[in-house]
């Protein structure tokens, strides 16, 4: 009896998880769907009560400032509103405020352990040598880390130290805290706390701050999300880790990937889990786009791939840190861009040495992607390939001389 019990039990929760992805899928669906939502990017010139009178005059309610790309993200009820946005002289372009989509497996969420479980160190971590760099005292200490995600645990004994700050650019009046999981997750694989419980991260005292632009459901709109690229700008974080995507081109996001990347800040973000063409931001020239590889150094079947992928690194049952004070493993595209994006603030907490090609003395992310492009160990067939860029991330060897 007490075995059918069990079984029983295990295949109401395998129904539940099922029940709640689809659940999750139908939404997103529905919010694609939804066309209701632009961002108007406005031509140079305008004052910001100039852009405010031709929204208003148009029907529209303006949601919320993105100024970096000279635009504001709108609510139109109708066509005839957008339609006419697209004609006013003093409007560039309307862009559709798309959805985008954490890209993690959730169907893998292991069950929670206690947070006074000894310390582990997470394959990945190992397998990309960031262990042997913190002996030499380069532990990424104070290197700013935005994590646009679904939040960061406020709570969470291997996170909490090194979080210090964030937004919640969904709705600026209520916390950043972690409804999903998969924020925690990533943040804990850049820089969960070296303490004796839990996990350890790549850098395990960079600085990190929560921008949490994707809901509990684990999706967002983009204008959240270039809210959020904007907020990291603004407060000087050095780094962006967007373990999110989309398939959709958008030319404001790309505008905003290029403001962030003109301002001195290294973006990464994940390829995808379709096994297909690599997602957007990941596949704009400006990011680092990481594929994922399993514990047999292979990629995994679901990793996207294409020739933008820049770098591999760990993706596959992944441990680390979640929302809450649990942990969880977690496999995607998703879980292996932290391990780059943690080995990016490891760089940046050395010399720029001889890697300064414009001999400005600091790192600009054009110099950080080469070296760990130099750095990483090939895989696959020789030199660059559509599976694994460059190859496997090494932080060991991108934090040398």
């Amino acid at each position: 009896m007490k075995n059918i019990i069990l079984k029983t039990a295990g295949v109401t929760a395998i129904l539940g998880l099922l029940f709640l992805i689809a659940q999750t899928n139908t939404s997103a669906a529905q919010n694609k769907n939804d066309d209701s939502r632009k961002i108007i990017v406005f031509k140079a010139g305008l004052n910001d009560a100039a852009k405010d009178a031709i929204i208003e005059r148009a029907g529209g309610v303006k949601l919320k400032n993105l100024n970096r790309i000279n635009a504001k993200a709108v609510y139109l009820s109708s066509r005839a509103m957008t339609e006419a946005l697209k004609a006013n002289p003093d409007v560039a372009r309307v862009d559709d405020d798309v959805i985008v989509e954490a890209l993690g497996y959730k169907a893998e969420v292991s069950g929670k352990i206690s947070t006074q479980a000894a310390q582990v160190l997470p394959w990945g971590i190992d397998r990309i040598d960031a262990e042997l760099v913190w002996p030499g005292g380069n532990t990424a200490d104070s290197v700013k880390v935005g994590i646009i995600d679904t939040g960061i645990s406020n709570s969470h004994p291997d996170l909490a130290a090194n979080v210090k700050g964030g937004v919640n650019t969904i709705n600026p009046r209520k916390s950043w805290n972690d409804d999903n999981g998969h924020g925690s997750h990533v943040a804990g694989i850049v820089a969960a706390l070296n303490n004796t419980v839990g996990v350890v991260g790549v850098g395990p005292k960079a600085d990190l701050y929560a921008i949490k632009a994707l809901n509990t459901n684990g999706s967002g709109y983009l204008s959240d999300i270039i809210e959020g690229i904007q907020w990291a700008v603004d407060n000087q974080t050095q780094v962006i880790n967007m373990s999110l995507g989309t398939s959709s081109n958008i030319q404001s996001f790309h505008d905003a990937v290029i403001a962030a990347r003109n301002a001195g800040v290294v973006i990464v973000a994940a390829a995808g889990n379709s096994g297909g063409s690599v997602l957007f931001p990941a596949a704009y020239p400006e990011v680092i786009a990481v594929s994922a590889i399993d514990q047999n150094n292979v990629i995994a079947t679901w990793s996207s791939r294409g020739s933008e992928v820049d770098l591999a690194a760990p993706g596959v049952s992944i441990y680390s840190s979640y929302k809450g004070t649990g942990y969880a493993t977690l496999s995607g595209t998703s879980m292996a861009t932290p391990h780059v994006t943690g080995s990016v603030a490891l760089i940046l907490g050395t010399s720029v040495g001889e890697y300064d090609a414009n001999l400005n003395g600091v790192w600009d992310p054009d110099e950080v992607q080469k070296k760990l492009q130099d750095r990483a160990a090939d895989l696959g067939i020789a030199g660059p390939d559509a599976l694994y860029g460059w190859g496997l991330v090494n932080a060991y060897s991108a934090a040398q001389p």
